[in-house]
Parts: structure tokens; C-alpha cells; sequence
């Protein structure tokens, strides 16, 4: 070990001897760990900041919704079910367009030429 861990250890140990961590929020509770796999992982980080800002919540929930529409489209065998999916989908993809519409995310001159790759991408 090196000088930092031995000195990290020790006021941990420290902390714990003088009851400094008892009675914490959450204490006994399982972690609550962020499931990141729908988000591929050279944007994970810029998820991260975005999410952190408050910036990236209906779109990425919208965005896992159509995900799972397409997989139940395509397992689908029953004509009228897939109809019916069809249509929420249609409508989930309208309320993503209105988000972004609403946000500008892609009205700026810099953001155009990204944008189609963008949008390839959310599919």
C-alpha cells in the first residue's frame, strides 16, 4: 500500500471508531446502480452530465419506450396487435420530435450536421 491508502484507511478506521458513519441515509440499503446498457458506451459519460443536470430524462425514457415497441413489433405475430403497437409507437415518436422541437436540440447551425446522425442513432 501506499502513503495515501494507509493514510485513507486510517481515518476511515478512525471515522468509524468515533461513530462519524452511523445513522446515514440509505445506511443498510442496497445501492441504487444505474442501468447504462441502452446507452452506448462512447456517449455513457455525456449521459452522465447531462442526466446530472437535469437535462436527460423524458427523452431517454421516450427513447427506451420506442426501443422496447420495436422488439415487441417485431416478436409480434397477431396482425392486429402489431397495428395497435404501430400506432403507440407513432405517437411515442411524436412526442420525442415535439421534445426536441421544444428544447431546439437541433436548431442551431452547429448542431445540423449532426443532427441526422443523431436522430439515425435514437432508431
Amino acid at each position: 500500500m501506499d502513503f495515501v491508502s494507509i493514510v485513507s484507511e486510517n481515518k476511515i478506521r478512525k471515522a468509524i471508531e468515533d461513530g462519524e458513519l452511523n445513522n446515514l441515509p440509505g445506511q443498510g440499503k442496497p445501492l441504487q446502480l444505474e442501468d447504462l446498457s441502452h446507452i452506448p458506451e462512447e456517449l455513457r459519460i455525456a449521459y452522465k452530465v447531462l442526466k446530472n443536470a437535469g437535462m436527460a430524462n423524458e427523452d431517454v425514457q421516450l427513447k427506451k419506450e420506442l426501443m422496447t415497441i420495436d422488439d415487441l413489433i417485431e416478436a409480434c405475430y397477431d396482425e392486429g396487435e402489431k397495428e395497435r403497437l404501430k400506432k403507440v409507437r407513432s405517437e411515442k415518436q411524436l412526442r420525442l420530435e415535439t421534445f426536441f422541437s421544444k428544447r431546439k436540440a437541433f436548431s442551431s447551425p452547429a448542431s445540423s450536421f449532426y443532427k441526422e446522425r443523431a436522430l439515425d442513432r435514437l432508431k
